[in-house]
């Protein structure tokens, strides 16, 4: 297939390079998405036959992995740990059903877009990088830096050109007011003592090497030469490259190109400037940290037309992740989360062709549903306590003999006999921990009698209501009240107590209606 994107671009994702990881956002996604440990075992293999560990352990272990720490002790885990969290984040948010219609990657993280592409897999993209980190070190190293100026592109050059190194170079231009150089360490001392002096900010990036700089050039030919002995597969999604400043095409001899991004610079400003032009409204950073997603904001000029969502960052202490996804499924990018909206309307449709679909037809769905909503309230409006005091439909009568078996989910939770008999509490409390564990992806411990759904756990109201909704019909219970208050059950206790009143309630209508 061709590379580049047909018209009207809407959704990039976007993969972050040098300090692109955190550790603690990263634990917290592992375990509530199975994607997480997928991705990484199959590192494992790659990284056990490399360097003797797996790269699991060291992330996943009894300490939190601090990305300064691994940069000055194992330089490859590191590297491995960005590429994994973007490859991990790519399979959690194609899991989900959500579609990019292209993807960039920014220095390391384009390696990773080309994996998430098809061009490698998995295992070899791992070998890319860390053959990306053997062959500097082989060359003797680079006792270099990266430094982020708070200053243009241009007046950066400008800067450098007071210095006069060869090997010191504008790396990555990231918008307007920051530009990353690259170079030997001491004239980078040099470099921001200038910048000092004019008033300009200076943050050094957390990066093994001086990536995207003259300094690397010797390091090129033999990486070059050993890419070419992987296989490359054609990419089935148009990847878009900021240091090439153009799209992959099928032709491309990427060895060499990925060889070119040692000593080219990456213009991320002018690839997200592209992309909008194209029609992109939605970027979506997959990997670590917000660095990203910021720089979008920053490049776009924070404009209202544009989303900027991070992924595997902690944002208010919540993971980015959560609230990235309801604002996908929102607006029709992603599904629904299966066990809620997709459980209630196609039960029985697969979940790959339930998520294609909404991916594809989901914001009609969605803006449908609004429009009814709107002329409902409409309607309604004005009828106040007169449309309040029309009573809920009552549960209809059990009937006397069952017609055919019980359905096999009511048979297996023991809901089949709820209607006719008292339900036991500690039952009902292990079946819903279940059910909520499930929908939400979240351990079945977690789920204490008085653990608080939004305030402890981050339920939101319109989750809260769906799981209900859930409940209601797995256990067959009536319509609830017109008085019912959400607020009024935020525990699973709560819960638990209302459920196993509905039911007793309609254990006891039954009764009474087979004796009448």
């Amino acid at each position: 297939m061709s590379s580049n994107p047909s018209p009207g671009v809407t959704t990039a994702f976007l993969f972050p390079g040098q300090g692109g990881f955190d550790g603690e956002a990263l634990r917290r996604a592992k375990e509530r998405h199975p994607q997480i440990g997928r991705v990484f075992q199959r590192l494992d293999t790659v990284t056990e036959e490399l360097y003797g560990s797996r790269v699991s352990d060291v992330l996943f272990g009894e300490r939190e992995a601090e990305l300064r720490e691994l940069l000055d002790k194992d330089p490859w885990a590191s590297q491995v740990a960005i590429y994994g969290a973007g490859l991990a984040a790519y399979e959690i948010l194609a899991a989900q059903g959500a579609a990019p219609d292209v993807l960039a990657g920014h220095s390391l993280g384009e390696i990773t877009a080309l994996v998430a592409a098809g061009a490698f897999s998995v295992e070899d993209g791992v070998r890319i990088v860390a053959q990306r980190v053997a062959v500097i070190e082989r060359q003797g190293g680079v006792d270099g830096r990266m430094v982020a100026l708070a200053a243009s592109a241009e007046r950066t050059r400008k800067l450098l050109e007071l210095v006069d190194e060869p090997l010191l170079a504008v790396a990555t231009e990231n918008h307007d007011e920051q530009t990353v150089v690259s170079g030997p360490a001491g004239i980078l001392d040099r470099v921001v003592a200038i910048a000092g002096q004019l008033d300009v900010g200076a943050i050094e990036i957390d990066t093994p090497f001086p990536f995207h700089t003259p300094a690397l050039a010797p390091a090129a030919p033999e990486f070059a030469a050993y890419v070419r002995k992987l296989d490359q597969g054609p990419l089935n999604r148009p990847v878009y490259s900021p240091i090439l400043q153009r799209y992959y095409e099928p032709g491309d001899a990427l060895a060499d190109l990925l060889a070119e991004h040692f000593t080219r610079p990456v213009r991320f400003a002018a690839a997200v400037r592209h992309l909008r032009e194209a029609g992109a409204e939605v970027f979506v950073e997959a990997g670590g940290r917000a660095a990203l997603s910021k720089l979008v904001a920053k490049v776009t000029d924070g404009s209202s037309a544009v989303r900027s969502l991070p992924t595997l960052a902690l944002t208010g202490g919540r993971l980015a992740l959560d609230t990235t996804l309801d604002a996908l499924r929102e607006a029709g990018l992603a599904a629904p989360e299966r066990g809620g909206l997709a459980e209630l309307l196609a039960p029985s449709v697969p979940a790959d062709v339930f998520a294609a679909y909404w991916s594809e037809r989901g914001h009609m769905v969605l803006e449908l549903v609004r429009t009814e909503l709107d002329a409902f309230r409409k309607s309604t409006e004005g009828r106040g306590d007169e449309a309040a005091s029309v009573p809920a439909p009552e549960a209809p009568a059990a009937p006397e003999a069952p017609a055919a078996p019980a359905a096999p989910e009511a048979t297996a939770s023991g809901a089949s006999g709820a209607r006719a008999a008292a339900y036991g509490r500690d039952q009902l409390f292990g079946e819903l921990r279940t059910l909520y564990a499930e929908a939400l992806e979240y351990p079945e411990d977690v789920f204490e009698d008085e653990v608080q759904l939004e305030a402890e756990l981050g339920v939101d109201s319109v989750k809260q209501v769906e799981l209900l909704s859930r409940v209601s019909s797995r256990y067959g219970l009536p319509p609830r009240e017109s008085g019912f208050r959400l607020a009024s059950y935020n525990t699973m206790g709560k819960i638990t107590d209302f459920v196993l009143q509905q039911l007793n309630d309609q254990g006891a209508h039954a009764a009474a209606s087979a004796t009448g």
